[in-house]
């Protein structure tokens, strides 16, 4: 039985959807009961939790070969490190508690640093917490490319607006990809303690994805960088907290200082999953 949480979102819901294809038994963790309806019609057994809630979450994971787990993303939080520092402590219990023989983490690129990389800070103490109570898969992932089309609103403009150098190419690489690598860690079972570095098929620079916007809306379109003191004021207008904007400055800041990069100690995979192809869909809705 594999376990799977974070079915709301990008990544779990295809780790959860790929095991089920591969006929291996699954348990999805919902909050909402009603949530896990599509997935019970679809075979998977339903473990009503929150993560938080290290009794629930223990029940959730016994029998388990193996479960994906994640820190869940906070946008409205006021003290985000804190409360998902909480959250990992009940990951941590219920691991334990349940014996669980395995774990497939959510982690990211520069997930090797204490800090200095703003959310990705709670990557790095998912990773601590875990590591020593079981055997730990970490997938430390590029930047999501769907963390692009927030600013798909700039084409309006004939513009592709970011917060870091606009000629700077980086690891990104697409939730879909995320979650097959989940799964395929799942089922291949504990390996000790391991890391795989995920990225897309290449790096990518915001002129590379202007140029690639560019071609699927048939007009020019040009990456332009924002001034790191209009992250909070945007992200807030976006009804994010000011905590986690501030922690997004640090992120932009790192990705140009070189902070958030590959820490070269796990296994190098790559994704198959091109930006165009979670931009087309986007485009095509709006």
């Amino acid at each position: 039985m594999y376990v799977v949480a974070g079915i709301t979102g990008n990544t779990g819901s295809v780790v959860a959807s790929t095991l089920l294809e591969r006929k291996a038994p699954v348990r999805v963790i919902v909050r909402d009961a009603a949530k896990g309806e599509t997935w019970k019609a679809r075979g998977a057994e339903v473990a009503v939790a929150d993560l938080s809630d290290q009794a629930a979450l223990t029940a959730a994971l016994k029998g388990a070969t193996g479960a994906y787990l994640l820190v869940p993303p906070r946008p409205t939080s006021a003290a985000p490190l804190q409360e998902n520092r909480a959250l990992i402590a009940s990951l941590a219990g219920a691991v334990t508690a349940s014996k669980l023989p395995h774990v497939v983490l959510l982690s990211s690129i520069g997930a090797q640093h204490p800090d200095g990389t703003g959310p990705i800070v709670s990557a790095h103490d998912a990773e601590v917490a875990l590591a020593p109570l079981t055997a730990l898969t970490a997938v430390r992932a590029g930047f999501f490319m769907e963390n692009m089309l927030a600013s798909l609103g700039g084409l309006a403009h004939d513009i592709l607006p970011v917060f870091w150098k606009t000629d700077r190419a980086i690891s990104m690489v697409a939730t879909a990809d995320i979650g097959r690598t989940a799964a395929t860690a799942l089922l291949e079972g504990p390996r000790g303690q391991q890391r795989l570095e995920l990225s897309g098929p290449r790096e990518l620079s915001p002129i590379d994805v202007a140029a690639i916007l560019s071609e699927l809306v048939g007009k020019k379109i040009n990456a332009t960088q924002g001034p790191l003191e209009a992250v909070v004021p945007t992200f807030i207008s976006f009804g994010i907290s000011k905590a986690v904007a501030e922690l997004y400055t640090e992120l932009y800041a790192g990705i140009d200082n070189g902070r958030i990069a590959w820490s070269g100690e796990g296994r190098a995979l790559r994704g198959s999953v091109e930006i165009a192809e979670v931009l087309r869909p986007a485009l095509k809705a709006a």
